[in-house]
Order: C-alpha cells, then structure tokens, then sequence
C-alpha cells in the first residue's frame, strides 16, 4: 500500500507501554490519521531530534486507527524508543514492502516460526490471521527464546491457546538458576518434532535472528517443505525504506522494495542472504 508522498510522517502519540522483556518493549501508539497496512509491511519510526528506524508492526492489519510496534534495545534509536514514555510523540511513515499473502492461504495449515524479537512481525500476522481463522484449517506458531525472561507476549499465550484450530508451542534454548519454564528446552528448530502438518502446498512463516532463520529454513527443507513456501521476513538490513541507502541489499533486490517478505526460491541463489 504505497504512499503518495514516500517522505510523508503522521504524528503518533504513545498511550501504553509493555515491557515484554529486559530488552523488548512495545509501544502502543495511536496515529492523528489512520494507517493502513499489510501483515508483513514495515513502517518507519521517527523519534523526535534522535533519529528513525524501520520496524514491523505487531498488531493486526485491519486495525488502522492504532498500532503497536514492539521494538528490541539494539543501537541507537531503540535505546531513545525505550526511554520514551506515555504521552511522548513520535512519527510514522509508511507503509512500505510487501505482504504476506494471506489470502492465497485459504483451507490450509498455516506454520509460523517466530524467534526473540521476530515473534513481533509474526504476532501482526498471527493476529491478522485469528480476524479470519475461518478461512484456513489450522494455525501453529512455534515461539522461541534464548531463556524464560527473554519470551514475549507471555501475558497473551493462554488465551491464544484457548482459541479453537490454534496450536502454540514454544521452546527456550536454556533455562538459568531461579527461572520458571515448564515448557519444551530445545532450539526453536526442533520443535518441527512436535507438529503433525502435511508440508506439501502449505505456507510457512520464518522470522527471527539470522542463524535461526537459516537453519529454520534448512529444517524445513528437509521436513518437506517446498521452497516457494517458504516465507522468509528479511527486514534485519533495511534503514531508509526506500531504496536510497542501499543497505539493504541482497543480490538484485532491495529488501525494502522488492520484500522484506520473500518466499525462499526467490533469494536462495543470492550470496549472504543470513548475514
């Protein structure tokens, strides 16, 4: 859904904080226009006098008049997000990249890998996915963290689980001294052992740190999933939006024109595509 104006920012003002994790938060904002989108589309966030970053919503596209963008402490404008506070303004622009195409994914099994911070993205589409959830057959999200403190959304997990033609798994890779976690300890990757999907002409959604997203997708090549239904979010290297800065490139394409959503047969062939 492109801007008229790809310059073009909207006033947001935050009206909620969720602190998800000790590095990850999500921003509750409500824009003084709405903002449509797509699930799978990134906007870009400006904090006033600091600077601006590219960052996927975590909330369902058919809600436009608000948003929620959950966001990781990683540099320097992440660190300015998590200093904000309810009431403080910031900016939007935006909608850039391309969606998942949800509707192409009618009568099938649905799987979403979601890992650390890249379980935001995957909740707008999980989300989005729920507004409609009788329209497909059933719906897995597999959720993984590095330990119990660091899993998000912890506050939403029973009621999804609630929800008829859902499965939610998740999995940490360790679990410290004084930490409780009664749930799977295991790479992400490794929950593929607990589903029972038939991979054959039916989607898969990967999001999360590179390594992870890499040996996601080699796990899913050999549980038989087709690489043109491999949906891959590579939105870690984008920052302008609009192709100008060219530090999102991959091979012959920009992720921030030509993705961040790419099915895996598109880019397999290009150098670097996890770094």
């Amino acid at each position: 859904m492109a801007q008229t104006n790809p310059y073009e920012v909207t006033a947001a003002e935050i009206y909620e904080i969720i602190e998800e994790s000790p590095t990850i938060r999500t921003i509750r904002v409500k824009p003084e226009k709405p903002i449509p989108f797509k699930t799978g589309q990134f906007i870009e966030l400006t904090i006033p006098n600091i600077g601006e970053g590219p960052f996927t919503p975590s909330s369902s596209h058919n809600i436009a008049d608000e948003m929620d963008i959950t966001i990781m402490k990683t540099g320097f404008v992440t660190d300015h997000v998590h200093k904000t506070n309810v009431g403080d303004r910031i900016g939007i622009r935006g909608p850039y990249g391309t969606n998942y195409p949800i509707n192409d994914w009618k009568g099938k099994d649905v799987l979403i890998m979601g890992g650390g911070v890249g379980m935001a993205p995957t909740r707008s589409l999980f989300l989005s996915l729920l507004d409609q959830i009788d329209d497909f057959n059933s719906i897995t999200f597999l959720a993984g963290a590095r330990t119990p403190r660091d899993m998000i959304y912890k506050q939403h997990i029973d009621g999804w689980r609630k929800i008829d033609k859902v499965n939610f798994l998740r999995s940490v890779d360790r679990v410290p001294e004084g930490e409780a976690w009664d749930e799977e300890v295991c790479l992400i990757t490794k929950l593929l052992n607990k589903i029972n999907i038939d991979p054959k002409g039916n989607p898969v959604v990967v999001c999360g740190p590179p390594i992870m997203m890499k040996f996601g997708t080699m796990d899913l090549l050999k549980y038989g999933y087709e690489d043109c239904n491999i949906y891959l979010s590579m939105e870690k290297k984008m920052y302008c939006g609009i192709g100008h800065c060219r530090h999102c490139v991959i091979g012959e394409y920009y992720a921030c024109k030509d993705g961040p959503v790419f099915t895996y047969d598109t880019i397999k062939n290009e150098e670097s595509i996890w770094e």
